[in-house]
């Protein structure tokens, strides 16, 4: 198990877990609420048959990743992905990142306010987080049934297997992180969007329930310059799953046609982020 140290908490390390596989171009996978990073796997062998380095990781409080009772906001996850960067490289910045996908991607900001009338009213997230305190093992079987479009795609495009295999890996993230991460759900993307000077691929389902599409992927276009929006008909949330062809596709479309060819994260860096909460 490869693992990087990310942090400190009552005297113990708090450590990001990894896995790095294939050689080429790198593509580093950032999964969602609440899986890991194994998230990937019908991803994962696409661009390394394409020539690709996969690097997956889980975020803190998920997957074999250290479960610390701090740290739930994106500049913490942004930080610890640095941390991951930086055992190869040494510096923030967009001079090592060549492109950026967003699958069921949650900017530009999820809450209804006075300036954001498309969003979604407080009272869901309040309804949420009791939800989690009260039951977060019955919350997990709402929300994976919404995650996936179960009543439509059920039987087809999710198996109960893997359904469950998904409910598994929620039961084992942190409690604490569990219900920390809703309160990230709110965060105001608009202003950090105006900043994206590379190239961004945005893939979204058009019946996604858990960030809808017309609050979210619908409205990037227009405040991304040159952001390319590919609409899956029908697909849920998690499209990586559901939908591979379509999303396999427009990523490999995306990153680059043929094999990536020889390079090292020291080179350039195309990553490919899931921000599915």
């Amino acid at each position: 198990m490869a693992r990087v140290k990310v942090g400190v908490e009552n005297g113990t390390d708090i450590e990001i877990y990894y896995e790095d596989h294939g050689g080429g171009r790198p593509v580093v996978l950032i999964h969602g609420y609440p899986l890991n990073g194994r998230s990937w796997e019908r991803q994962q062998p696409e661009l390394l048959a394409a020539g690709y380095r996969a690097i997956n990781y889980d975020r803190r409080g998920f997957g074999l990743s250290s479960q610390p009772t701090a740290g739930y906001d994106y500049d913490t996850f942004a930080a610890d992905l640095n941390a991951l960067l930086e055992r190869y490289l040494g510096k923030y910045g967009s001079g090592r990142v060549r492109k950026a996908a967003l699958l069921g991607a949650i900017p530009p900001f999820l809450l209804k306010t006075g300036d954001n009338p498309e969003g979604v009213d407080r009272s869901v997230f309040e309804g949420i987080e009791a939800a989690i305190v009260a039951d977060r093992y019955a919350y997990f079987k709402e929300f994976l049934d919404n995650f996936y479009n179960v009543d439509k795609l059920g039987g087809t495009r999710i198996s109960d297997q893997a359904w469950q295999a998904s409910f598994n890996v929620a039961a084992g993230a942190s409690p604490y992180a569990t219900y920390a991460c809703v309160e990230t759900w709110l965060t105001d993307f608009r202003a950090d969007l105006a900043k994206i000077d590379i190239p961004v691929l945005v893939v979204h389902g058009t019946e996604d329930r858990i960030l809808p599409y017309e609050a979210t992927a619908k409205r990037l276009p227009a405040l991304v310059s040159g952001l390319k929006l590919v609409s899956v008909e029908g697909g849920p949330h998690n499209i990586g799953w559901t939908h591979p062809e379509e999303v396999n596709k427009a990523l490999l479309e995306f990153l680059g046609d043929g094999a990536a060819g020889s390079g090292g994260l020291d080179r350039d860096l195309a990553a490919a982020a899931a921000r599915k909460r």
